[in-house]
């Protein structure tokens, strides 16, 4: 009896060691496999440095000595953008194509002007605007300040007769009057198109969106997820990185728009647009465009110069078969997009409504 229990006894100890010698086991390998895992996304991590140089992060704002910034003028500026009546008819203010509670655009292919008739080119965003080295699809303006005074004597877009016409509509307004005063104090006669140009620059100045990618380019190698890494090493090895690089990831240069295949055969678009040529005239110029930059490009559709392509991900495959001449796989095309969306910023809330009007 004593030999049977004592068996029994051992026994269950054997039984008892096995469970526990499995358990270890099981333990060890979620151990490996975790470490296997942080291995791999450190691997992949590290090959992003390469590519890091080739970007740099966005500035706090954009301000230039050329128009120095006051409160005062970027309050005078908030009012402008937003103030119907810098449109003929005051159906359209800045911000009608430019919407700053929708990214800065309007997500339509063209916009509408105040007269209900449709612009030429779809409207890019007005989001880190003032970084780039010239405005409009054409590079026709060398700045915010200029691009500014230019919509609203658009025949079709906000369709003000002249600068004269304007300038004695708000002076008839006594809160403008006083308010070009307090932002111009040095002009013997501060109300004018100029200034009135100024003030929206300085606004535009401020509309500046950092995103999780900044926080990556900084140092912080967690800002951005395994996924996202590989997409950006993916963006780089493809080769979309010739043109969108630096601080917007495009916005500084101008580039033909179909170097290997021409674009409308991909975009399918209606009108065949010559791009620069339309203002210089110089051959050389067809089919021109101002590279444009990719920040919150996921949130800035319909695509391109005529808003023809809708989807971010057919975006993508046209630019690699347009500029690189190369089909890019479904999966390449998941991994730039899903890096893509890591460049969404933040627009300030304090700019995206309009101020109680003067």
């Amino acid at each position: 009896m004593k030999k049977t229990i004592i068996f029994s006894i051992l026994g269950l100890a054997v039984v008892a060691c096995g469970s526990e010698s499995n358990e270890v086991t099981h333990t060890a390998n979620n151990t490996t496999k975790t470490v296997q895992d942080k291995t791999e996304e450190s691997r992949e991590s590290d090959e992003t440095e390469p590519f890091i140089s080739n970007f740099s992060s966005l500035p706090l704002t954009a301000d230039t000595k050329d128009n120095p910034f006051s409160e005062e003028k970027l309050d005078l500026g908030q009012h402008l953008f937003f103030d119907t009546r810098l449109s003929l008819k005051g159906n359209n203010s800045c911000n009608s194509c430019h919407n700053l509670s929708t990214y800065g655009v309007d997500n339509e292919p063209t916009s509408l002007g105040d007269a209900g008739k449709r612009g030429g080119r779809n409207s890019p965003t007005v989001l880190n605007a003032s970084l780039h080295s010239s405005q409009f699809w054409d590079g026709r303006a060398k700045d915010v300040e200029e691009q500014a005074g230019m919509p609203i004597l658009n025949p079709v877009e906000m369709a003000i007769p002249d600068e004269a016409f304007l300038m004695k509509r708000l002076s008839e307004i006594p809160a403008y009057v006083e308010a070009f005063s307090t932002a111009f104090p040095d002009d013997e006669n501060p109300l004018n198109y100029t200034n009135l140009r100024k003030a929206i620059g300085v606004f535009e100045r401020r509309l500046i969106t950092p995103s999780r990618f900044d926080k990556f380019l900084e140092g912080d190698k967690d800002a951005l997820t395994a996924e996202e890494k590989k997409g950006f090493i993916t963006f780089n090895k493809v080769g979309c990185v010739a043109c969108h690089s630096g601080v917007l990831l495009g916005g500084d240069k101008l580039q033909k728009f179909g170097l290997v295949k021409d674009y409308w055969k991909l975009t399918n678009s209606e009108k065949i647009d010559e791009g620069r040529f339309l203002v210089t005239g110089n051959e050389a110029d067809k089919f021109i465009f101002k590279v444009p930059s990719l920040r919150n490009v996921e949130k800035t559709a319909p695509y391109f110069h005529d808003g023809s392509v809708n989807s971010l991900e057919d975006a993508v495959q046209v630019m690699a078969m347009a500029q690189l001449g190369k089909t890019l796989s479904d999966d390449e095309v998941k991994d730039i997009t899903t890096f893509l969306k890591s460049l969404t910023g933040t627009v300030p809330q304090k700019y995206k409504e309009a101020p109680t009007a003067f």
